[in-house]
């Protein structure tokens, strides 16, 4: 007489571990896994990310490479000084003017002591911007002798 194994029963190897509850858990988690690194790896040409806030010196470093500078003091303030080639959107006016930024540059954002500056580095991580505030502000890009068109009074 021959014995006949019934369906699902007595498996064993990786088809019996599938069958319980822990061996489906684990194949769920692992497929997450795999599609997390490779969404993380596709972002290969992505920007970095930056600080949260950087120093004065570090955003002089990545004013000269090119990065996107958005000064958020008001038309009066930059009319006194501004870094050369920089944008100004008062932060007052940040919110409805994101689409002048570009999306796909680090952006440092900019004011006269660096207080401003954190609340234009915070409107745009919220709306999906790479941002950082540079600490100091532009009083202290100033006395350290970096590039200014005008005076501060």
């Amino acid at each position: 007489m021959s014995k006949r194994r019934r369906s699902g029963q007595n498996r064993s190897g990786l088809s019996g571990f599938l069958r319980t509850p822990a061996g489906q858990l684990t194949a769920v988690a692992l497929v997450g896994l795999i599609i997390y690194l490779i969404a993380a790896s596709a972002g290969g040409n992505a920007p970095t990310t930056l600080a949260e806030e950087i120093s004065v010196d570090q955003a002089h470093e990545l004013y000269q490479a090119g990065t996107f500078v958005l000064d958020v003091r008001t038309q009066e303030e930059w009319d006194e000084y501004h870094a050369p080639n920089t944008t100004l959107i008062p932060l007052d006016q940040l919110p409805n003017r994101l689409s002048e930024l570009p999306k796909d540059r680090e952006i440092v954002v900019v004011c006269r002591s660096g207080n401003r500056s954190q609340q234009g580095r915070d409107i745009l991580l919220a709306a999906g911007f790479n941002a950082t505030s540079m600490a100091g502000g532009l009083s202290e890009w100033y006395a350290k002798g970096y590039p200014i068109e005008g005076a501060p009074k």
